[in-house]
């Protein structure tokens, strides 16, 4: 376990599971929403987007936590040597945004991009979780256990099972 993707629908905990697992296990966490975005709330121009995707994949060891462009997504999932699916029911993803909401008040959210607006960004996680089933559901699962088949595969179904993950992951902690 050197090179980890981890990935899922909007507030399903990804950050803040990332964090933790590249804490205990000493390897190094890059957020995809802090590479997309500049430190104004901007979008990254996508030319220095990939190129700071491509060394990061081509290092030794990585946590690379949410989707990004698609195609790069692709590319996570081909060089990943683990593959972390948090794949939480709908209605908790709707609340675990709402909740990083009115937490985000007081404390801006691990992985929140710098100088991006909570409102706008949790307006647009709610936007995103109406039209993810059309991606993050059991087609797409099916086709990543096709596409896994030298790789470690873990579908978080849970809150709990997401706990449980980091002592699977990283036994000594």
């Amino acid at each position: 376990m050197k090179k980890i993707a981890i990935f899922g629908k909007p507030g399903s905990g990804k950050s803040t599971f990332s964090a933790q697992l590249a804490s205990l296990s000493g390897i190094p966490l890059h957020q995809i929403d802090t590479m997309a975005f500049n430190a104004d709330g901007s979008q990254v121009l996508r030319s220095k987007f990939d190129k700071a995707h491509d060394k990061i994949l081509n290092s030794e060891s990585w946590i690379l936590d949410g989707l990004g462009p698609i195609g790069s997504f692709q590319q996570r999932i081909a060089c990943a040597d683990t593959l972390i699916y948090i794949d939480l029911p709908y209605p908790l993803s709707y609340w675990l945004v709402t909740k990083r909401f009115l937490k985000g008040i007081y404390q801006k959210p691990k992985g929140w991009p710098d100088g991006s607006s909570l409102a706008k960004g949790t307006l647009q996680s709610y936007k995103f979780l109406g039209q993810s089933r059309r991606f993050w559901n059991e087609s797409f699962y099916q086709s990543l256990r096709r596409g896994a088949k030298e790789k470690a595969l873990y579908r978080v179904k849970t809150l709990n099972e997401l706990n449980g993950l980091l002592k699977v992951l990283v036994p000594q902690h």
